[in-house]
């Protein structure tokens, strides 16, 4: 029986969404924005030289297709992605309203997302009155700090220092469909600040809110504070059953690496395993040679994203691309015969972009053990009908298989 392996390389988008027009950093509007094209480019003009140098090295994914990927996307090329690809390639184009976590996960999951998120307004106060006055009753404080719009590590340094003083903990947004709150986990208690985001949740997601994150950190004033890896997201559930129900429903495993069981609510999931990247690497390895037949492993890889994207780090980005690339070479010859290997992203986040948020992109699709070839242009929900396709269960979604 044949096993699935569903990784998402979260943010690494490769350019030409139809509709990036409509999504905006700022004022700036998402046209042009390319991931892959962009980082590939700087490292070429040696814009890129922080901790690693040259030109982008990824030989593996671009034997697989990346480079053609990103050409299909976008119509451009990659400097350093043109080797001849062995794997099936693609480009898949999202539907949903949003370029957010939730919505591409879902989406590639095979349940585009029906409704519109609420947003935020980036002013102070950005929150109404009602959910400030609810966050303060829950944390049995008299306010909160933050209220705005902000960088999640920019924030601890500003207000860090006052948190530990007062006690009250840090409330802030982004152009995301987020709330999030940040305490220590020492002073505040990491156990109260989970109690504290579950006790919001579904306040805000009757909203239309689709995530309220814990952010844990530890630290001082005078050493400086870190976020931990106990971040917590509480999402609102899918509006309908995913390929993790589909598996799950036709007697399969299903096992979720990094925040796969955040996002989905634990909805179909059997199995969670969490950590920074470099620990979900070792956990995905491990999942290669545990993972029952029929089985599906979906993972996430977010340090992409939270690391390098949202700071516009292009160096930061590129080295872990490269580090990726390098897992993933060791990693593909442990495959079974049958297995599939399907490596794509949820959006993109071009670390050379005006702003600080995602960028409406296109993404990858990358298939190992499944023959060679272009499969073209292709949508999120595809990926979800293609994998149910490749473990023989029914897919109840609207994509169609591209194997």
């Amino acid at each position: 029986m044949t096993r699935a392996f569903l990784v998402v390389m979260d943010s690494v988008g490769c350019g030409g969404a139809p509709d990036a027009a409509e999504f905006f950093n700022g004022a700036t509007p998402d046209t042009g924005a390319n991931t892959l094209l962009h980082i590939a480019q700087a490292c070429a003009e040696g814009r890129a030289e922080e901790g690693r140098s040259g030109p982008l090295k990824m030989p593996v994914l671009d034997a697989l297709g990346l480079g053609d990927a990103v050409r299909l996307a976008s119509g451009e090329s990659a400097p350093g992605l043109d080797a001849a690809p062995t794997g099936r390639f693609g480009a898949a184009t999202e539907v949903s309203p949003g370029k957010d976590t939730p919505s591409g996960h879902w989406e590639l999951a095979g349940v585009p997302v029906p409704w519109d998120w609420h947003y935020f307004p980036n002013t102070r106060p950005a929150f109404p009155e009602e959910v400030t006055r609810a966050a303060c009753t829950a944390a049995g404080t008299e306010g909160i700090l933050g209220n705005c719009h902000a960088s999640g590590t920019q924030i601890l340094a500003d207000l860090g220092a006052e948190h530990m003083r007062t006690g009250w903990p840090i409330c802030y947004t982004s152009a995301d469909s987020v709330f999030q709150i940040a305490a220590h986990e020492e002073t505040f208690g990491e156990a109260r600040l989970q109690d504290l985001c579950k006790t919001l949740a579904p306040m805000l997601h009757q909203m239309k809110v689709g995530r309220v994150i814990s952010r844990p950190f530890v630290g001082s004033a005078e050493e400086g504070f870190t976020r931990t890896t106990n971040r917590h997201d509480y999402a609102i559930a899918p509006p309908e059953p995913t390929l993790c129900d589909w598996v799950q429903g036709a007697g399969r495993r299903v096992q979720a690496v990094g925040k796969i069981g955040d996002i989905f609510s634990m909805q179909g999931i059997d199995e969670v395993r969490k950590g920074r990247d470099a620990v979900l690497m070792d956990h995905l390895f491990d999942f290669v040679d545990e993972a029952p037949d029929g089985s599906l492993t979906f993972a996430n890889f977010v340090e992409f994203d939270s690391l390098y994207g949202h700071r516009r780090d292009v160096s930061g980005y590129a080295a872990a691309l490269e580090w990726f690339d390098a897992c993933i070479g060791r990693l593909l010859p442990k495959l079974r015969e049958g297995d599939l290997l399907l490596l794509t992203a949820d959006h993109g986040n071009d670390p050379t972009w005006t702003g600080t948020d995602h960028t409406r992109e296109r993404v990858p699709v990358l298939c190992a053990g499944v023959g060679a070839g272009s499969i073209g242009q292709v949508a999120f929900a595809d990926v979800a009908a293609s994998v149910a396709a490749h473990l023989g269960v029914p897919s109840r979604g609207p994509g169609r298989s591209f194997l």
